[in-house]
This record gives C-alpha cells, sequence and structure tokens, in this order.
C-alpha cells in the first residue's frame, strides 16, 4: 500500500508543479503586459488572505506575491487530485485519454473557478486580466496536466 501511495503522491506532486508553475508563468506574462506588472495577477490571488487590497497590488511583496503564489500552487492541487483520480480510474490509458483528460479538467476549473465559486473564492486574477488572457491560463494548467500525464505514461 504504502509503495502505491507515495507513487499517487509523486504524480499528484508532478502534476502539481508542471501545471502552476505553466500557469504562472503564464500570469506573470499576461500581467505584464496588460498591466505593466508581472505581479499583479499573483497578487490578486492572495485576496482570499488580504481581501480587496490584494487586488490593487502592482509590486511584488512578500505579503501579496508569495501568498499569491501559495495560494495558487495549493488550489491547483484540488485540480491536479481530479486529474490523477481521472487518470487512474482508466484501464488503459493512453497519449490521447492524457491530453483529453486534461483538457477536461481544465475546462472544469475554469468553469468553476470563475462562474460558480463565491466572488471571495474566485482566483482574483480574472480582475486584473482579459478574458483572452485567461483562456491563455487555463490552456497552459492544462498543457502542464497532460505533461505530466505524458510523463506518468513514459515512466511506466
Amino acid at each position: 500500500m504504502k509503495p502505491l501511495l507515495s507513487h499517487l503522491a509523486g504524480r499528484l506532486l508532478v502534476s502539481d508543479l508542471l501545471s502552476s508553475s505553466l500557469s504562472a508563468a503564464v500570469l506573470a506574462w499576461r500581467g505584464r503586459a496588460e498591466t505593466g506588472s508581472a505581479a499583479a495577477p499573483v497578487n490578486a490571488i492572495s485576496h482570499w488572505l488580504w481581501a480587496r487590497k490584494a487586488l490593487r497590488q502592482d509590486s511584488v511583496s512578500a505579503r501579496y506575491t508569495l501568498a499569491g503564489t501559495a495560494v495558487h500552487f495549493a488550489a491547483a492541487l484540488l485540480w491536479c487530485g481530479f486529474y490523477e483520480r481521472l487518470r487512474a480510474r482508466r484501464g488503459a490509458a493512453t497519449p490521447a485519454h492524457a491530453v483529453a483528460d486534461a483538457v477536461a479538467v481544465s475546462a472544469v476549473a475554469a468553469v468553476v473557478d470563475l462562474a460558480c465559486v463565491p466572488e471571495r473564492l474566485t482566483p482574483g486574477f480574472e480582475r486584473r486580466l482579459s478574458n483572452r488572457s485567461l483562456v491563455m491560463v487555463y490552456t497552459a494548467f492544462g498543457a502542464g496536466l497532460a505533461l505530466a500525464g505524458l510523463a506518468a505514461l513514459r515512466r511506466r
């Protein structure tokens, strides 16, 4: 049982690191392009902790940027967990399944994050970025999931 648990934990960690890192990079890139600050959309994520003040912060800071990064990576764990659970339920996993599952989970994540949860639990970055950039962020998140799924298939 322990090897299986550590294997799943490893896959979850890889999924989280890849999807969170890629989406955070796009957040920074699009933030720089649209607000002049790479930190602004990441800071906005910390509105979970610091309310409206975090939504207005443009500069890098321990309080807003580190907190926003931590919340981003932690929240992504939930979606990565769904992805890994979906992957584990597949009998004969293929590269096409890994990608399709990543697209499905990232699409559901976008809908839930942006349209279903109370305002206090939204990612926050949607208040700093355009819809076009939001599509890019969730696409990057899905790409990270797909890369993790494909890597897991190669390790088999």
